[in-house]
């Protein structure tokens, strides 16, 4: 990852997995050479029914408190993903518990693993699929239950000296006036930032989420989305600019 930051010219990087930070114990020996690693975090919670993910930047990594949330959070994706095997297995899919665990192995357990595991068993065609029928917003596999309250995640961020970011409200299929109530309770909890670009989106949905950032003051962020190589639309670094009446969050780390 940091060799493909430097690779990009990048000079700033936060590796964000969800629910682990063991990524920068692996990369303490690691010479990131001309890019600023900046520790980070994703954390899942809800809102009004809907799954949110609340990104922490610029943590403290021996943090208690920090520790004690991705013990608990891990504990949370274990839960979760046998409540979405047991759905999984009354709509006639078996065994995917353990197929789903098998291809997390040391990573955090997660939806993506269930559709991939779906994909290897002939059940669906593509992992887009799997998740239009099985695991997407609505469908049996969508279970939102087992994550903690969005002012619970924020509190674990803050406690870590960590700038709480509320992660792609683009991409939370809501209305501008639904992502500007999200905002308005995620600043009242004590958020300090919004994802104003994430990945390929459009100008008009910048702005607006830029304008809803701004009407509560909060900070502006910028991520890529990166998950793997195979997905040129979300490489690394490739966003568009961030408007400029936003104020960076990168200026407080």
């Amino acid at each position: 990852m940091v060799q493909r930051a430097v690779d990009r010219g990048l000079d700033l990087l936060a590796i964000t997995d969800h629910d682990t930070i063991d990524a920068y114990t692996e990369l303490a020996a690691v010479d990131t050479g001309s890019v600023r690693l900046v520790a980070g975090v994703e954390f899942s919670t809800h809102w009004n029914g809907q799954s949110i993910h609340v990104v922490g930047l610029g943590l403290d990594l021996g943090s208690l408190r920090l520790t004690e949330a991705i013990v608990r959070q891990k504990t949370a994706r274990i839960e979760r993903a046998a409540a979405i095997a047991a759905k999984l297995e009354k709509l006639g899919c078996g065994e995917t518990l353990e197929g789903a665990l098998r291809l997390a192995g040391n990573s955090q357990v997660g939806r993506p693993h269930f559709a991939q595991y779906l994909v290897d068993t002939g059940r669906v065609r593509s992992i887009a699929v799997a998740f239009k029928k099985y695991l997407g917003p609505g469908k049996a596999g969508d279970i939102k239950r087992h994550w903690p309250p969005l002012e619970t995640i924020i509190g674990w961020i803050r406690a870590a000296d960590g700038i709480a970011v509320l992660a792609h409200p683009g991409k939370y299929r809501m209305t501008n006036a639904k992502i500007g109530a999200l905002a308005d309770d995620f600043a009242r909890h004590g958020g300090q930032a919004m994802e104003v670009l994430c990945g390929q989106q459009t100008s008009v949905m910048t702005h607006s989420l830029a304008r809803i950032c701004n009407n509560r003051g909060l900070l502006a962020s910028c991520g890529s989305d990166f998950h793997t190589p195979d997905q040129p639309w979300a490489e690394l670094g490739n966003f568009g600019t961030l408007p400029k009446d936003c104020r960076p969050v990168w200026d407080q780390l």
